[in-house]
């Protein structure tokens, strides 16, 4: 089912995107719009802390990485005033490195919490490399899945006060981070409840060219991060990965796609949700109407139904 929501405002735009678009681009993100980062530069594992309400920038040892690896946190009011646990949202930056979106992204949880539209929960923000595509690279140099399944879950469900399980856990994530969640939920369905696409991408079956980038700025990112092997970028893509665990995310995921009517990507997204459908796999189609590869935009339109979501993920009726 297609749902239509009015919407307001402008902002963003870039290659698979970030959450939020400075200004000037601090040293972390690429000084040139949708241009992948020269393939010299050696992977941020440890970004600079960015300031925010309720936010800290935190450092653990990651096994996958052989060194450090940076994360930032949201914790609620509640986390300082109670003992209980708390589900966690991961979320996914898009390309570029997500800095400049984080205090937006926190900002929009607290708001939603603090009017009570939405429990009080963890966001953790995923340090996910400038284009590190949510995917362990075929050259090794950037084993980014393995990172964030098999050490900073692990971390964080042993740092804080988590529901250390699947029902506490929730995958979102705007464009890269849409193509992330969509990974990462579907290939791990018995660690996360939800996962949420939002104007995701690449979701086609080849990495050959994208709605937006040239086709040797794909053909780049193809030779970095797969190997330039598009049977590799077909073999870890969502697409694949929905296929082969079909059966287990239909019966237990909770799973909703969310895009702009004008998002470039439209056409990829309509063709993955059909591909869904094909499945069995049950799901949200959401599509804003007026917008494109804009996330705050998107996520403005949404409103209400945007926390109405993670409100279902977490067991939680009702709300304001």
């Amino acid at each position: 089912m297609s749902l239509r929501f009015p919407a307001p405002l402008r902002l963003l735009s870039a290659f698979l995107s970030l959450e939020c678009a400075a200004p000037t681009p601090p040293p972390e993100t690429s000084s040139v719009p949708g241009q992948p980062p020269p393939a010299t530069s050696a992977p941020a594992w440890v970004t600079r802390a960015v300031p925010a309400p309720r936010v800290t920038h935190h450092v653990f040892a990651s096994a996958a990485t052989k060194g450090n690896v940076s994360y930032h946190l949201y914790r609620p009011a509640a986390y300082a005033d109670e003992t209980r646990r708390f589900p966690v949202v991961y979320w996914l930056h898009g390309s570029g490195g997500g800095l400049p979106g984080i205090p937006v992204v926190a900002g929009r949880f607290d708001a939603a919490i603090a009017a009570g539209k939405l429990p009080p929960c963890l966001v953790v923000l995923v340090n996910g490399l400038e284009m590190g595509m949510y995917v362990d690279w075929a050259d090794g140099s950037a084993p980014v899945e393995s990172m964030i399944i098999r050490d900073l879950l692990p971390h964080v469900d042993a740092t804080y006060r988590t529901i250390a399980q699947r029902e506490g856990r929730l995958l979102d994530g705007f464009s890269m981070g849409g193509y992330g969640a969509a990974r990462l939920g579907f290939k791990y369905p018995e660690l996360f409840r939800a996962v949420s696409l939002a104007g995701a991408g690449p979701l086609q079956s080849e990495l050959r060219s994208t709605p937006r980038a040239s086709r040797l700025q794909a053909e780049e990112l193809l030779k970095r991060v797969y190997g330039g092997d598009q049977a590799a970028f077909l073999e870890v893509s969502p697409r694949k990965l929905a296929e082969r665990n079909a059966k287990k995310v239909a019966q237990e995921s909770l799973v909703r796609m969310v895009i702009g009517e004008q998002d470039e990507t439209f056409g990829n997204n309509e063709a993955f949700h059909r591909h869904l459908e094909a499945l069995g796999i049950p799901h949200g189609w959401t599509i804003v109407p007026g917008v494109g590869h804009e996330p705050e935009r998107v996520f403005e339109a949404l409103g209400d139904a945007n926390w109405e979501f993670y409100r279902k993920a977490f067991g939680v009726h009702g709300g304001k």
